[in-house]
């Protein structure tokens, strides 16, 4: 069997990690320098030998870009423009964009992957844009790639400054009983491993669009607080102060391409 090399940024991230601990036959080739750096990221392109990217670089934590929009502008827009100039320049064979649902209207319905783009969020934005450049850029040059819209994630491992890990260590410290604020939303969570899995499907298939990365079923986050409260033996109050928003997925065209079993029990992704 030919062995596949494959150049991948956001390596030490959450699901850089479980993508690569789950394919320990493929070679990874790391970017381990700022995406922002032009001349770095086209020498790695450059020096490197492969013919498939994994592009999951990004400032995701909604906290960590509502603090610095600029830094999470550069990052996750001109960012990936540089990672897609050099991919066009290197005429790689395929292209994974690891995106959001926040690039969605919020909707009460399963969102499809033609729902109306009304970003939710700053970061959001950041990646629609990197989407469209993505789109344009790639079609003109003939290379095929993949958007995958990954609703919400998480583990076990997942790194602070997400919601859930807040949520865990906020609940897990408190000494008596703890208020929390703006937990009236329904999201759709899907786990790292199904995802991984899902990208190497869509690899080997070369499938080139985008696609809706989900379990295809709602949770409201106020029950995930609660499951955390009830492993800890903790107290826990809401206060809601925003509108609720939805952003769940119809997943009917991804389970065309695999009929995955969904690891859809939140206890079993988070703990």
């Amino acid at each position: 069997m030919k062995k596949i090399n494959i150049g991948i940024t956001g390596a030490t991230g959450s699901l850089g990690k479980v993508i690569i601990k789950n394919n320990k036959k493929i070679s990874f080739i790391h970017f381990k320098g700022d995406i922002r750096n032009r001349k770095a990221v086209f020498d790695w392109f450059k020096k490197s030998n492969f013919n498939i990217v994994l592009h999951l670089a990004a400032i995701v934590p909604i906290k960590q870009v509502n603090r610095n929009i600029t830094k999470a502008r550069e990052v996750n827009y001109n960012g990936t423009k540089n990672i897609v100039d050099a991919c066009i320049k290197k005429k790689i064979e395929w292209f994974f964009f690891s995106s959001t649902s926040h690039v969605y209207k919020s909707s009460q319905n399963k969102i499809s992957e033609k729902f109306q783009k009304k970003p939710v969020s700053y970061y959001g934005h950041t990646k629609l844009w990197a989407e469209d450049y993505i789109i344009k850029r790639f079609k003109l040059a003939k290379i095929k790639y993949c958007i995958g819209r990954i609703f919400s994630t998480t583990n076990k491992n997942q790194k602070k400054n997400y919601l859930v890990p807040d949520l865990k260590y906020k609940i897990r410290k408190t000494k008596k009983k703890l208020t929390l604020k703006n937990l009236n939303h329904y999201r759709d969570f899907i786990s790292m491993e199904d995802i991984s899995k899902i990208i190497f499907i869509l690899m080997k298939k070369k499938f080139s669009g985008i696609l809706n990365l989900g379990s295809g079923k709602g949770i409201f986050l106020k029950d995930i607080a609660r499951i955390i409260a009830k492993k800890y033996n903790k107290k826990v109050v809401f206060l809601d102060n925003k509108k609720p928003t939805y952003l769940v997925a119809n997943i009917t065209k991804l389970l065309r391409i695999y009929k995955f079993k969904k690891s859809n029990k939140i206890e079993k992704i988070i703990f």
